[in-house]
């Protein structure tokens, strides 16, 4: 498996990003293109020490692949984000 830094590329910080922070209590990733569903999840995990609930992907217009991620009720969303830096 990939380290979970080359899986994760980037967190997105847009108005949507922020709304479905505060609202369903979610955070979207850029990662990699390869990467499933289960990588991302465990690499999610690991790197912010969090429980994630689910997780959904797309690829976008731009041919990036975005990972919404669903947090367990125990951890905010705006917590992880804030300390990120996000918000």
């Amino acid at each position: 498996m990939k380290d979970a830094y080359q899986i994760v590329k980037h967190p997105l910080a847009t108005e949507k990003a922020v709304r479905l922070m505060e609202a369903e209590n979610k955070l979207i990733f850029i990662v990699d293109k390869s990467a499933t569903k289960p990588e991302i999840k465990k690499a999610v995990q690991d790197m912010f020490k969090v429980k994630v609930e689910s997780v959904n992907t797309m690829i976008d217009t731009k041919g990036r692949k975005k990972a919404y991620l669903k947090l367990s009720a125990e951890t905010p969303a705006l917590d992880v984000a804030t300390q990120m830096g996000l918000v």
